[in-house]
């Protein structure tokens, strides 16, 4: 690739992003191969904010670069890894801006920026926090998006959580954040049958150290100590955070089931 092709890629990149410093390395590597639509990130109107999650279940796809309409937004996101958070620092930020309006990810693999993975169209308005989730993949399927949006307000000295359930293999569950050695037989679920796909309203909870598990949806109460398939403690929530529980299959799909926490504020 030229030299000068490569500077001015990486100018209009410190440009028009949050994310510019420190990323420079990382645009190197990534550049050739994800021009893919003209009208790049330009928020010098309307902005909005958004994230791009990797939950690609395949071994040959799933690890991925990311342009958003021909700049880069991101170098090598693995699985259950959120950029531009995965970036270097000081480019750790959860969302970048980017001007309001129709917009999309164009995903390449990492280790070929030949081959596009998807590309994944998505709207966000000014003023909006949107998560695109890069899904799919499992024996050669499609990978394509799924977005929520995102409320990331929240009351000094306390916590809001969410669950989102991005595992097929966990068809639908029943999911409790509790202390570390609450007893499930005794315990209501926080989260009651969320399906795949299923995204829960914000909870408004006091900071602590919880323990987030999971059984499908309607087990008995006895039976649920027995049953569990996603287990994660602690999950250390602090006062003036706003975070997301994501449920997933294991790295390529199928059980056993994980979770993961996105740190939206």
């Amino acid at each position: 690739m030229m030299k000068q092709s490569t500077r001015m890629t990486a100018e209009r990149f410190r440009r028009l992003t949050s994310l510019a410093v420190g990323v420079s390395v990382a645009l190197g590597a990534a550049a050739c191969g994800t021009k893919d639509a003209p009208g790049a990130l330009a928020p010098s109107g309307a902005v909005g904010r958004v994230r791009l999650v990797n939950v690609i279940t395949d071994v040959v796809r799933g690890r991925v670069n990311a342009s958003l309409e021909s700049l880069v937004f991101t170098v090598d996101l693995l699985y259950t890894g959120s950029a531009p958070a995965n970036l270097g620092a000081p480019a750790t930020a959860p969302y970048a801006s980017v001007l309001a309006g129709n917009r999309s990810f164009v995903l390449k693999r990492t280790a070929d920026t030949s081959v596009t993975v998807a590309t994944l169209p998505f709207t966000v308005a000014e003023g909006q926090d949107r998560t695109v989730y890069a899904v799919g993949g499992a024996a050669g399927t499609a990978v394509t998006g799924f977005i929520t949006t995102d409320t990331n307000t929240v009351t000094a000295g306390q916590t809001r959580v969410r669950l989102v359930q991005m595992s097929p293999t966990g068809n639908r569950l029943d999911l409790f954040l509790t202390g570390n050695t609450a007893d499930l037989a005794a315990a209501t679920p926080t989260v009651a049958n969320l399906g795949y796909q299923g995204v829960s309203g914000y909870l408004t909870v006091a900071p602590g150290t919880y323990r987030l598990r999971a059984v499908p949806a309607g087990t008995a109460p006895a039976s649920r100590a027995g049953s569990v398939n996603i287990n994660v403690s602690p999950v250390t929530l602090t006062g003036g955070t706003v975070r997301t529980l994501v449920a997933v299959d294991t790295t390529f799909g199928g059980a056993p089931l994980r979770a993961f926490i996105l740190a939206d504020r």
